[in-house]
């Protein structure tokens, strides 16, 4: 969206000459505030209402169908953690307005509905919001971010319920891939032979040990998770607020300072960027003559106000504006390219050791095999149909090869055939969240249902199936499938000899 001075609401009138601005800081789940806004507006009656929105914002208080989201920004690597960061900043508002009985915005709302009704002007002067976070992501720190995405999966209900059922899943995927290399790891081998007739006793022993393995994994993971999670939990910090005073300078300061320490940099982008941003905007308006109030939040108007009382002091526009660039260096980029070079090495070395056409095709058929299985079955899971579950399973292997084409795209824009995502998705899956008495696996099934939701899940384990592929083929495939050539002492010496015979090569060339 362009940034504008101009209301993208209503046109603006024509200006008064008076060149004047008066801020109202708001708490935005207040109905002490919504009171004190209308009130404002209806003694000093400015030419314009300026209010803390963007232009999807404005759509959505005034009962506008909310945009689709952009799948392809979406499908897009850190968009993800950015739409966590996002849900998370909704989240704590909504729950605030549960708790005070309010819809959050309603300050916001009443600035405009009271405009309107006046007849006076409206104006968006905040920064659109997917640029702020954007921008509030890029700043924060990894371990800022883990905290973030803790404090979301701390509401999904009590702290050991969810550490251990993140602990199952894992304790899951570890024994898929454990039982692939060996075993049995828990259960002693034979104990069963003897009590249960045939091959019955080995494969209750294989059964058995699998679950023990899964719970002794969840436990180890879930219960360390479980304890972060009684941290990120902070329902009696909202409880002891008074909402007659959240618009107390005191009270928003020590807020603020609470947040700086948290994330300097998130603060940076979430409060001192848009302070500036909107006090270019009303500058500009009192610039050009007119009378306006800003209604804003109240953690926004101490800043705003020296900006309006200084306005040498702002920085450029520019500098406010488009996305935060990502480093140059990116240890994530570093390890995918790595990934596919060694593939390729791999498959290069084969062949100039003399490795026959049949064992290249049998394990260039078996990592596609393996990546359609795991991949695709794990798209399944998440609740893809099945044409996206086979386009999972079809590109698995080029994840594999090539871990930053991810197979979760392909299965992610299949999935858009049957879906269609939009903002309003955020806020269906507020409200489930915000159900404390279901249990935990019900709530995630409600949240499948959610096509936001659901595209994410199905994006992220088609991708963790790739993965799992890539760990399993050629350590345990392998030695099976290169048994003609010696198993894995044959694939090492032909591997010897490629180098060998790619060292030949290149001295050849110089």
């Amino acid at each position: 969206m362009t940034e504008h001075a101009e209301s993208a609401a209503d046109e603006l009138p024509e200006p008064s000459g008076t060149g004047r601005v008066d801020v109202v800081g708001t708490a935005h789940v207040s109905e002490h505030s919504v009171t004190e806004v209308e009130s404002a507006i209806e003694e000093s009656k400015p030419d314009i209402v300026a209010v803390e929105l963007d232009e999807g914002r404005y759509r959505q208080i005034k009962g506008e169908t909310p945009d689709d989201l952009d799948a392809s920004d979406l499908l897009r690597g850190n968009t993800v953690f950015q739409f966590l960061a996002y849900w998370m900043l909704s989240y704590i508002q909504t729950r605030l307005g549960d708790r005070f009985d309010i819809e959050p915005g309603a300050d916001m709302k009443a600035g405009i509905d009271t405009a309107e009704r006046l007849g006076l002007g409206v104006a968006l002067v905040d920064r659109d919001i997917q640029t702020t976070v954007q921008r509030f992501w890029a700043r924060l720190t990894a371990v800022e971010k883990l905290k973030l995405v803790g404090s979301l999966a701390a509401e999904m209900g009590p702290p050991l319920t969810v550490g251990l059922t993140v602990g199952a899943v894992f304790g899951g995927l570890f024994a898929v891939v454990a039982g692939a290399f060996g075993g049995p790891f828990i259960v002693p081998a034979g104990v069963l032979s003897g009590v249960l007739p045939g091959g019955l006793g080995g494969t209750v022993e294989g059964l058995l040990d699998t679950l023990l393995l899964i719970c002794v994994v969840a436990a180890g993971v879930g219960i360390p998770i479980a304890a972060l999670l009684v941290r990120f939990r902070g329902e009696a910090d909202v409880e002891e607020f008074d909402m007659e005073t959240l618009t107390d300078t005191d009270v928003v300061s020590a807020m603020m300072e609470e947040f700086r320490q948290f994330s300097p940099g998130g603060a940076e982008a979430l409060i001192d960027e848009r302070d500036a941003f909107i006090a270019h905007r009303l500058i500009a308006l009192r610039e050009a003559g007119y009378h306006v109030l800003a209604v804003v939040g109240a953690g926004h108007r101490e800043g705003i106000q020296g900006y309006l009382d200084n306005p040498e002091t702002l920085p450029p526009m520019e500098s406010l504006t488009g996305t935060e660039g990502g480093r140059r260096f990116s240890l994530y980029k570093l390890v995918g390219y790595g990934f596919g070079v060694v593939f390729l090495v791999f498959f290069g070395l084969l062949i100039l050791g003399g490795a026959s056409q049949a064992v290249l095709l049998q394990l260039f058929v078996a990592l596609v095999a393996v990546n359609a299985v795991l991949a695709g079955g794990l798209a399944k899971v998440a609740g893809a149909h099945w044409s996206s579950a086979a386009a999972a399973g079809a590109f698995g292997w080029l994840t594999s090869l090539f871990p930053l084409l991810a197979a979760g795209w392909f299965a992610g824009y299949v999935e858009l055939r049957y879906i269609s995502v939009n903002i309003s998705d955020i806020a269906t899956l507020n409200e489930i969240l915000n159900d404390q008495e279901s249990p935990v696996m019900d709530l995630v099934s409600r949240m499948r249902a959610v096509p936001l939701f659901r595209l994410i899940l199905v994006v992220a384990l088609t991708n963790v199936g790739s993965a799992i592929a890539s760990y399993v083929v050629f350590p345990v495939l392998i030695p099976y499938i290169s048994s003609d050539i010696g198993g894995m002492q044959g694939v090492s010496r032909l591997l010897w000899q490629g180098v060998d015979e790619g060292m030949q090569i290149l001295l050849g060339v110089l």
